[in-house]
């Protein structure tokens, strides 16, 4: 019997992953012009005037009608003169005036929400930025913060992480003390109505330079940094998003820590299940170290596991999905719909770009019916949360005006000997 000859592998220097490391950029770069050519800058979708009245909830007539009163955006008639088209920022300010009563008051700030699990390849990424992109489209104003020194998110944004973010335009110098607050690295995106502050490789450095502020830096509390860094910004937006790691890394600790809600993307795979109770319990040992044991308690408003790339057909999901219910059927809710995994996904994320991205779908139109719809739900059950917490900061902030008035009363009646 004839025996394979098989030729050794050359040794694998330094030299040589540095070579594929350039090579994989390059090639990046490439794709990436290609799929986002001529501009190489992604572009935001336009909607015709049947797709703006179904966003609005209103008929196309009444749309025409209110149209005339000129005082929205009229849209642009294309060349031929027989549709009418509307530029993002233009929908935006159709959806702020027909949703003015749902937007964020003047005594609410901005409702910071982490998308967090061990696990990569769990939608992390995708919730992330559909989110952001769903609630733009509902009249907010967003700041998506990536704190993956990955940079999926950022790169879903049209930006290389390796080649065009540079340190200072990550949280680093917020991490490292160079900086107290964030407002120096939020830059527009294409998309209106949500600012990023981006992610690059660079971000590695955070997991060395915050325990060595927190053995340098007395009082130092190296959970807190993210949180005091964004207090500077909440005034300016109606919702921030952080994308984490896929780890519990000092950056997600930060993350979590600067949170009012954590929305938690899971797949009902047996793996994931067991990653995700592995991530309750770190988080809660984590929690009691760093704030109960220190005689500090933490907050949050809302707390949702997110059914992901969930697959109708497997029966082992079907299995899991019933195990992820029981377990999060209290304090830790799971939203009431599901992810699809689905072909509409992957085709959007091939062009870097989502659901919400999708001009026009060449594939199944109840497909991308289902999947769009499935986002456009999610979107509006964290809206309702968003809006919960807003009330709660406005009642909160209208007692403590009438506290500080009572007390200034009682204060002005002493002076002058009034009992």
């Amino acid at each position: 019997m004839s025996k394979l000859s098989i030729k050794a592998p050359a040794p694998i220097g330094l030299a040589d992953i540095a070579e594929q490391a350039a090579h994989s950029v390059e090639m990046m770069s490439q794709i990436r012009s290609a799929m986002l050519a001529p501009t190489r800058r992604k572009a935001a979708p336009t909607w015709n005037l049947s797709q703006l009245a179904q966003l609005l909830g209103i008929e196309k007539g009444s749309l025409a009608h209110r149209m005339s009163r000129g005082d929205l955006p009229a849209g642009t008639l294309n060349e031929v003169g027989n549709r009418r088209q509307f530029t993002l920022p233009e929908v935006r300010a159709w959806v702020r005036e027909y949703r003015k009563d749902s937007l964020r008051p003047k005594d609410a700030e901005a409702v910071t929400i982490s998308i967090a699990n061990f696990k990569g390849g769990v939608g992390k990424t995708t919730t992330a930025i559909t989110l952001a992109q769903g609630l733009s489209l509902l009249g907010l104003n967003l700041l998506v913060i990536d704190t993956d020194p990955q940079g999926s998110l950022t790169t879903l944004f049209g930006l290389l992480p390796d080649a065009e973010v540079e340190e200072e335009d990550t949280i680093l110098p917020l991490v490292m003390g160079a900086e107290t607050s964030i407002r120096y690295a939020i830059r527009p995106t294409y998309w209106d109505g949500i600012d990023l502050v981006p992610a690059s490789p660079l971000l590695f450095g955070a997991e060395f330079a915050l325990p060595a502020r927190q053995t340098k830096e007395e009082g130092f509390e190296f959970w807190n940094v993210l949180h005091y860094g964004i207090d500077d910004v909440r005034a300016d937006y109606d919702v921030i998003v952080i994308d984490t790691p896929p780890a519990l890394s000092y950056t997600t600790i930060n993350a979590l820590l600067a949170s009012n809600g954590i929305i938690m993307p899971l797949p009902p795979s047996t793996l994931d299940f067991a990653s995700a109770a592995q991530f309750w319990s770190l988080f809660s040992d984590l929690t009691t170290q760093l704030l109960t044991n220190r005689g500090h308690d933490k907050q949050f408003d809302f707390m949702n596991i997110l059914l992901s790339r969930v697959d109708s057909s497997d029966a082992t999901g079907a299995i899991v999905k019933q195990w992820i219910q029981s377990t999060y059927a209290s304090r830790v809710s799971v939203l009431p719909m599901e992810i699809p995994k689905s072909a509409v996904t992957a085709s959007a994320t091939v062009e870097f770009g989502t659901v919400f991205d999708i001009t026009k779908y060449d594939g199944n139109a109840r497909t991308f019916k289902r999947a769009r719809d499935a986002y456009d739900l999610m979107v509006g059950y964290i809206e309702t949360s968003v809006q919960s917490v807003w009330r709660r900061q406005a009642e909160s902030n209208a007692a403590s005006v009438a506290l500080s008035a009572k007390v200034l009363n009682r204060s002005t009646l002493a002076e002058k000997g009034v009992e």
